[in-house]
């Protein structure tokens, strides 16, 4: 087992990290910062390539690029031949989606209340030309999706199960796992957006039930832009027909005639930047090595914290739901709006984010919201960063 993250840990992990150096980061659900040898990893490729030429270095490259496979699938608890990387969490849901094939008039969609709205984007284009219907789970009194709801809601109609772990406008963790016990009993197809919880949360695949769960590099794993995980269940596969292949997701045959692969990679385009592959190998190797456990703790502390601190300052509203928390932590200040409040911070050198109601419009519209500041923490947070956020709020709502 890793150790746990003592201060000393952390001081030396921001010394392997440029960004730590330079600015003050509450932005890592949306892009972490990378460590010194993700970047080598990255640049040392891009060497390669301009020494040996591209698709020569790609060849010598195949085995440091495959690791970023294996350490998913170690991640998650799944298998490699389960695990497609793909350049981005929006590509891998939207790749698995349009896979399930033709949808039908009648048919029925469930998703939570804080589905992200690209998925709901792409659900709806879908729908409203088949004639099939998305409806939203009820959530319980914490915020989160209700699984009981769920189950009243049922029957044959009902194709997919679609959620969203982490919400991206705020803390709040949806309960996966029971939810997947409701698929399972029902063999109803269940996709899971995970792009705020792995490298984050300890994830077992396994135990969580899903078909389907995407994941992105740039957040909690802290891995370059332009890279993504998807996990396919092996027993689901079947279900999957790719609305687009190449010679990699169905090489032809001796007849000319396109053969799916058998695995994950019937999802996986062809076209892929090795030299970001190598950067997501070294990051998903630094957060095996860390101890998603030992990241969690880390997290949960730092936003709690966070979290009562932002709760004492006059004019200032912390917006978290649910009974568990992830380190998002949305809040609103009296008389500015989150965007400015964003540029306000940014000035000054900490960044933090804002999200309007297109990100999560099922859940801003529920309840009455427009926009929301969003601070989010990684374990590379000190105490000395989050004292400089809190004073340049307070220095904000004077």
């Amino acid at each position: 087992m890793p150790a746990p993250l003592t201060d000393a840990a952390v001081q030396a992990l921001r010394a392997q990290t440029p960004g730590a150096q330079h600015t003050t980061h509450f932005n890592h659900a949306g892009s972490s910062l990378p460590s010194d040898a993700t970047l080598e990893a990255m640049r040392a490729h891009l060497w390669r390539e301009a020494t040996m030429g591209p698709m020569e270095a790609g060849v010598a490259a195949r085995e440091e690029t495959e690791q970023a496979r294996t350490l998913a699938a170690r991640l998650l608890n799944a298998q490699p031949s389960e695990i497609a990387v793909t350049t981005g969490n929006s590509p891998a849901w939207g790749a698995a989606f349009a896979a399930l094939g033709a949808w039908h008039p009648g048919d029925r969609i469930l998703v939570a209340r804080h589905e992200w709205g690209g998925n709901l984007a792409t659900m709806r284009l879908t729908a409203q030309r088949a004639g099939a219907s998305i409806e939203t789970i009820p959530s319980d009194d914490s915020g989160a999706v209700d699984p009981q709801a769920l189950e009243a809601m049922l029957d044959e109609r009902v194709r997919l199960i679609a959620l969203t772990w982490m919400p991206a406008n705020g803390g709040l963790i949806n309960p996966a796992a029971a939810i997947g016990q409701v698929a399972r009993r029902h063999g109803i197809a269940y996709f899971i957006d995970a792009a705020q919880s792995v490298g984050q949360l300890p994830i077992d695949v396994t135990q969580v039930g899903c078909d389907v769960l995407t994941s992105v590099g740039r957040k909690a794993l802290r891995g370059p832009r332009g890279t993504g995980l998807l996990y396919v269940r092996q027993d689901f596969l079947p279900r999957l027909t790719p609305a687009f292949v190449d010679i990699h997701s169905a090489p032809l045959d001796a007849d000319g005639e396109p053969v799916l692969r058998d695995d994950a990679t019937r999802l996986e385009p062809s076209e892929l930047a090795p030299a970001l592959r190598c950067g997501l190998a070294n990051a998903l190797q630094e957060a095996l090595g860390i101890g998603v456990d030992n990241i969690r703790a880390r997290i949960d502390g730092i936003a709690q914290t966070l979290r009562a601190e932002l709760a004492q300052i006059d004019g200032v509203t912390v917006l978290d739901q649910g009974r568990e928390r992830s380190g998002l932590v949305s809040f609103n200040v009296a008389g500015h709006e989150a965007g400015a409040v964003q540029r306000a911070l940014a000035a000054q050198g900490v960044t933090i984010g804002s999200n309007g109601v297109a990100y999560t419009p099922l859940d801003m519209n529920a309840r009455g919201l427009t926009a929301i500041a969003r601070a989010s923490v990684s374990y590379l947070t000190t105490d000395t960063e989050i004292d400089a956020l809190l004073d340049r709020l307070r220095a904000l709502t004077r």
